[in-house]
C-alpha cells in the first residue's frame, strides 16, 4: 500500500488526473476503471483540460464504471451515465463503444450483472482502477457487510449511503435503494488502483482503510492485499492515519 498526501483537494484532482493522463500516454489502449460522486468532479475538470491542451488522446481507451443506480435510466440526471457524460466523455474524444456503465433499467439485473462482469473479463483485466471512498467505508456501492462479495451483483444500499446522496434526489425517500456495483474480486483483478479522498470528514475512514483490521465490515481495508494500489489524499483526509 503506498500513501501520497497532496496540500488540498485541487493538487490531489490535479495529480490523479496526471496519473491517468500519463497512464495512458504509456499504453493508449487504457482499461481505466472509473468512479463517479463529489470527489472525482475536480479531477475530470483537470483531466478534460489536459486533452484540450493536447497531451491526452482517448481514441482507443476502454472505461468501465463501478456502479449504476437500479432503476434509473440513462436520461434521470441523478444517473451515473448522466455524470459521466456531463463531466468527462463528452468533453473528449473517447469512442462512445467503448465507454461501459451498467443498465440500472435492464429487465433482469442479475442478468446485466453478469452481462457487465464478461465485458470486464473480456476487455480486462483493468489497467487503471480510480476509486473514490464512502464515509462508512464502502468502494464502488460494495457496503458494509459480513462478507467480501467478488463479482458485480445487485448492492441494497444503506441508509448512510442514501442520505449522502438525498440532496441531488431532493429527499431520501427518492433515493434507489439498491444499485449495480462492481464486485470486490473484480476490483482487486486490477493492475492497478489509485484511491482518491479528500476532507476532514474522510479522515476516519481513511485510518480505518489504511490501518485498521481488513474486514467487510470496512470494504475499502482489503485494498491493503493489493499489489499495487496508492491512496492519493489531502491532508485533511490524512489527519488521523497516525493517531
Amino acid at each position: 500500500m503506498n500513501l501520497i498526501v497532496m496540500k488540498d483537494y485541487k493538487e490531489m484532482s490535479r495529480q490523479a488526473a496526471l496519473l491517468i493522463a500519463a497512464s495512458i500516454a504509456l499504453k493508449p489502449n487504457l482499461v481505466l476503471g472509473l468512479p463517479t460522486g463529489k470527489t472525482p468532479l475536480l479531477m475530470y475538470k483537470e483531466l478534460v483540460i489536459i486533452y484540450q491542451n493536447g497531451f491526452v488522446d482517448f481514441t482507443n481507451v476502454t472505461t468501465f464504471n463501478l456502479d449504476e443506480y437500479a432503476g434509473i435510466g440513462r436520461d434521470d440526471r441523478n444517473s451515473f451515465y448522466r455524470y459521466m457524460q456531463d463531466n468527462l466523455f463528452r468533453h473528449i474524444n473517447i469512442n462512445n463503444k467503448n465507454i461501459h456503465i451498467p443498465d440500472g433499467t435492464a429487465r433482469d439485473l442479475k442478468e446485466e450483472c453478469r452481462r457487465y462482469e464478461e465485458a470486464i473479463r473480456k476487455f480486462g483485466p483493468i489497467d487503471l482502477m480510480i476509486l473514490g471512498i464512502g464515509h462508512n467505508g464502502h468502494i464502488g456501492f460494495n457496503e458494509p457487510s459480513d462478507e467480501f462479495i467478488a463479482e458485480t451483483h445487485i448492492e441494497r444500499l444503506t441508509s448512510k449511503t442514501r442520505r449522502a446522496y438525498a440532496k441531488y434526489f431532493g429527499s431520501i425517500s427518492k433515493v434507489p435503494t439498491k444499485a449495480i456495483t462492481m464486485g470486490l474480486g473484480t476490483i482487486m483483478m486490477s493492475r492497478k488502483i489509485i484511491l482518491i479522498a479528500s476532507g476532514r470528514d474522510k479522515a476516519e475512514v481513511i485510518r480505518r482503510a489504511f490501518k485498521g483490521n481488513i474486514t467487510p465490515k470496512c470494504p475499502a481495508s482489503i485494498l491493503r492485499l493489493h499489489q499495487d494500489c496508492t491512496f492519493l489524499i489531502d491532508r485533511d483526509a490524512a489527519s488521523l492515519i497516525d493517531k
